[in-house]
């Protein structure tokens, strides 16, 4: 199931492009479905996926995967009240 796309969002974004609703519904879509991924979701495929494609070992590999996690954005775990208060004041 795809997520709902926020509509104020989603108007701005067809003001600002002048594309229609639908593509920049689904450019939106797909910018939410590239970046749902969490930090351990994507070591572990990056790993796979470097393994699979190329002749690094896995301290090159390990490397490349710290390189590549700061220019990456992550979906984040949910929060329980007492982590979120915590977050708030320590």
């Amino acid at each position: 199931m795809e997520p709902e796309l926020d509509k104020t969002f989603l108007e701005y974004l067809c003001s600002t492009t002048g594309l229609p609703r639908p593509v920049c519904a689904r450019l939106a879509l797909d910018v939410l479905n590239e970046y749902s991924e969490t930090l351990d979701g994507f070591v572990k495929r990056r790993h796979t996926d470097l393994k699979a494609t190329t002749d690094l070992k896995n301290e090159q590999i390990y490397e490349q995967i710290a390189a590549d996690i700061p220019t990456r954005r992550f979906a984040v775990n949910k929060l329980s009240t007492r982590q979120i208060r915590r977050l708030i004041y320590g």
